[in-house]
């Protein structure tokens, strides 16, 4: 969760990568080509190495000896994992991030709200979806714990766009309206219990 100043060429090539991935843009088994990447960025092998590493580290590619690094397996039943970690771990981090919410947190996750509820297709309801679940986290100030829900909410991400087949409709999240409210009346218990019960509608 880097400010925009500080991203590196490496951070670039992670963040492109990523959301290929998680667009289908990339299959699985796809070949993420060290030479190809680098000359795309115009940058050296190193940051492409280090961006590997890290969609390795993601559960996103996967090094397969003599195959080099290629994109990382699909297989929908990781949902129910994924899931059940996502419902464990951000529900405390909710808790421990409401008392130190700042205006600019609640900002930030206000203007993700809307939004979701102004978007028009999948892929961007998706990414203002994710941005809304870490506004309403980053407060509680727990590195470790942020990384490893962002790592769930990208494989959450990868498998709705992976196996969403129903027609778009606009519309308008309840549950986020009602975990703003609680977040804004510091009333941790509610915002932590719409929380669990947003996570559990995970398909």
């Amino acid at each position: 969760m880097k400010t925009e100043p500080n991203i590196t060429i490496s951070d670039q090539i992670q963040l492109a990568l990523t959301n290929q991935i998680i667009r289908g843009q990339l299959l699985p088994d796809e070949k993420l080509r060290q030479d190809h990447i680098a000359k795309t960025f115009n940058t050296s092998h190193v940051p492409v190495r280090e961006a590997l590493l890290r969609l390795e580290a993601r559960g996103l590619a996967v090094s397969i000896p003599r195959r080099g690094v290629r994109v990382a397996p699909f297989n929908p039943d990781d949902i129910f994992e994924i899931k059940a970690m996502r419902l464990a771990l951000e529900p405390v981090a909710l808790r421990y991030a409401i008392p130190k919410m700042t205006p600019d947190n609640l900002s930030m996750a206000k203007e993700a709200q809307r939004a979701c509820d102004d978007a028009n297709d999948l892929v961007s309801w998706e990414q203002a979806n994710r941005q809304f679940h870490s506004a309403i986290l980053v407060a509680c100030a727990m590195p470790r714990l942020l990384s490893a829900i962002e790592n769930l909410q990208i494989q959450s991400a990868r498998h709705l766009l992976g196996t969403w087949r129903s027609t778009w409709e606009e519309r308008t999240d309840r549950d986020h309206t009602a975990i703003l409210n609680a977040i804004t009346r510091k009333d941790s218990d509610t915002a932590v219990s719409v929380l669990k019960k947003h996570l559990q509608r995970l398909r």
